[in-house]
């Protein structure tokens, strides 16, 4: 029989930490809001939006928040070997399942009517049934196999900021040169070419279709000085970036 210990709904500020901590308990954490990394025993995850984190008892975990974050958690103990293995982020369904069910459990904790802590426990045991269905089911993602793809998605978010390879490999939760393998096997280029192939595209949007300086042009294309923007460009594209704003609208 599954048991609830706590429910908690959280909102915390934009850039909170939460340090390294455990449980004696096993811990859902539903991420609501917001977006960040977090740590689960030896691995590192990204979270986002509709995914939840399972934290088996006696695993350190932290969380990194970047905007401001609404989490909903709760600490049971489980009778499930199954799901007392699990650990990591993981997708919600399209229906929000898992959301749902937390929510009618903070809801019943909120309002303690006569036999909420039944009715908690047997909606726990609803929550675990269903992650037993979703691990065979083709719409449950885990982060072993989707990180690349989250670390892909950030990128294309944040490519006109500085970014190192060392925190991306971080995000993925793989060791530097394991996540350059990786993400090339996968991407077809480095994670530097692929930053740097998306640098150009928008700064060749922004010569063609705005009156912004070459230097406004490489600061907001995400390059560190203007004579990178136009040694990388003309490498790239064989014209400097003044040469390819001329020709192209003569054309």
């Amino acid at each position: 029989m599954d048991r609830v210990l706590y429910i908690v709904n959280a909102e915390h500020e934009a850039g909170t930490y939460i340090p390294p901590h455990q449980h004696e308990c096993f811990e859902l954490v539903y991420y609501i809001q917001g977006q960040g990394t977090c740590s689960i025993g030896q691995r590192s995850y990204h979270f986002r939006p509709s995914t939840f984190a399972l934290i088996p008892a006696g695993f350190k975990h932290d969380e990194n928040h970047q905007p401001s974050p609404e989490v909903l958690f709760v600490g049971f103990h489980c009778g499930n070997p199954v799901i007392n293995s699990l650990s990591g982020v993981f997708d919600d369904d399209k229906e929000h399942t898992v959301l749902q069910t937390l929510q009618r459990m903070n809801a019943e904790f909120k309002r303690k009517r006569d036999g909420f802590t039944e009715l908690l426990n047997l909606q726990m045991s609803e929550i675990t049934v269903y992650l037993q269905r979703l691990l065979s089911a083709s719409d449950f993602h885990s982060p072993a196999e989707d990180q690349m793809q989250y670390v892909l998605n950030y990128m294309n978010e944040h490519y006109r900021h500085k970014l190192s390879v060392a925190s991306l490999a971080e995000m993925s939760g793989y060791s530097y040169d394991r996540f350059r393998h990786l993400f090339k096997e996968r991407f077809q280029h480095s994670p530097h070419r692929y930053l740097l192939l998306k640098r150009l595209d928008y700064a060749k949007s922004l010569l063609l279709h705005s009156q912004m300086h070459i230097s406004e042009v490489s600061a907001a294309a995400g390059f560190v000085n203007d004579a990178q923007f136009c040694n990388m460009f003309k490498r790239e594209i064989g014209l400097s970036p003044r040469t390819f704003r001329i020709q192209s609208r003569v054309m």
